[in-house]
């Protein structure tokens, strides 16, 4: 095994149609970079040009992740006895690092899951934010002291960490998310391993090498790839066997709810950022130009698949008529592409070809509700693409941007 710092990166033999370079990747456990125990990877491909491979990394096993916690296990007292001060002068290492990195991480974070430069540079921003705020915590961990009612007795509160966290987020935000879950738990002296986003392995790679780089001591982070129906599950699973104190976790609403039955049963704390049906309701009193760039923005910024994304648009009938033509007029003229080819584009490809294919079974699922299609026309191809389509549609994983009325409170579509 090498240790994290002691070579650069790896890369693969292969010709990509960008010309970009394909990185071998790896977990890091312990400082180390290792591969599956069973030797097992995977590719990471671009959205945008799905022939663009960015690199193969490990597919987890169980072993794997349990090594990973152990590595946490074992730097947990020392991290947590190391001042928090000193924690937060680490974290405020990663920052900088960040900062001086913006611009490579923001062009690889659109290359590995399609999502504007605009946007990608917005969620770098936040993690280098997160890291800034979070170096004066550091000599914030205040406790308390409160007056007894009992004389000779003194009555004071002070912080503790948990132990070892597990953390396992979504691919639609791959930077900022992570950094919101991990950036304060080893500020408070816990340790953690980090599954990444399938669909995003190489950023989560690189972010990881920055931490290390920032200081980090070796198995405060420890990284492993893979699925969440593997390396995630496993990371659950131990929950159950008293290796994990906290799991934080991004993503659906059924894995949710799994999660939350495991974590409680076994008193463990868990933080759950889930699914959602976003509403936005527009009355007569509303300024409508504003009110439809924001429903514009928030229905097909991302390619819509933010958990924060609109789903029920709700219009006063005094001004139904007035609203949808304007936007209507919007989502026509919508500009979709590469962002990395192709200035001002509203959104990209999808994160991937399974959230492709996930966004077309919702579209039957809404049409097997009884809504009325007002807009779409499902996959973008050379046969099919909106008026502002930009680039080739057979290189990447493109959706129509989609309009439906006539929902009703009753049909499927209105609550999923």
């Amino acid at each position: 095994m090498v240790h994290v710092l002691e070579t650069g990166l790896e890369y693969m033999e292969n010709e990509n149609p960008t010309g970009k370079p394909a990185v071998r990747g790896y977990n890091i456990v312990n400082g180390q970079l290792t591969t599956a125990s069973d030797g097992a990877t995977f590719l990471s491909t671009n959205p945008a040009h799905l022939a663009d491979c960015l690199g193969e990394f490990p597919l987890s096993t169980r072993d794997d992740v349990r090594n990973a916690l152990q590595a946490a296990r074992e730097a947990f007292p020392a991290w947590a006895a190391t001042p928090a001060p000193t924690r937060g002068q680490i974290i405020g290492n990663m920052g900088r690092l960040l900062m001086e990195h913006k611009e490579a991480l923001v062009a690889l974070e659109t290359r590995e899951i399609g999502k504007t430069l605009k946007e990608s540079g917005g969620e770098i921003q936040e993690a280098i934010d997160t890291c800034l705020f979070f170096q004066s915590e550091g000599r914030r961990l205040y406790g308390q002291t409160v007056n007894s009612e009992l004389p000779d007795k003194e009555l004071f509160t002070y912080r503790r960490p948990l132990g070892v966290c597990g953390i396992i987020n979504a691919c639609n935000f791959p930077s900022a998310v992570p950094f919101w879950k991990m950036i304060p738990a080893i500020m408070c002296g816990n340790t953690c391993v980090w599954k990444s986003p399938q669909d995003a392995p190489l950023l989560s790679f690189a972010l990881a090498r920055i931490m290390h780089e920032a200081g980090l001591p070796d198995g405060v982070i420890n990284l492993v790839h893979g699925k969440g129906s593997g390396a995630g599950q496993y990371l659950v699973d131990a929950v159950d066997e008293g290796l994990v104190n906290k799991i934080s976790f991004t993503g659906s609403t059924g894995v949710g709810k799994m999660i939350g039955e495991v974590c409680g049963r076994n008193l463990v704390s868990c933080s759950l950022e889930l699914g959602g049906k976003n509403p936005l309701v527009v009355m007569p009193s509303a300024d409508l130009d504003n009110a439809v760039e924001g429903a514009y923005w928030g229905a097909f910024g991302t390619a819509g698949q933010r958990c924060t994304s609109l789903g029920n648009l709700i219009l006063h009938k005094d001004i139904h008529d007035a609203f949808l033509d304007k936007f209507m007029a919007k989502v026509k003229s919508t500009r979709i592409g590469n962002s990395l080819v192709h200035k001002d584009v509203l959104y990209g490809p999808m994160l991937s070809e399974k959230y492709a294919k996930d966004f077309l079974d919702g579209l039957e699922m809404t049409k097997a509700s009884g809504a009325t299609q007002l807009w779409g026309n499902g996959p973008i191809t050379a046969d099919s693409a909106p008026e502002n389509f930009l680039g080739d549609a057979s290189e990447g994983v493109y959706m129509w941007p989609h309009v439906f009325v006539d929902v009703t409170e009753d049909m499927e579509c209105f609550h999923e």
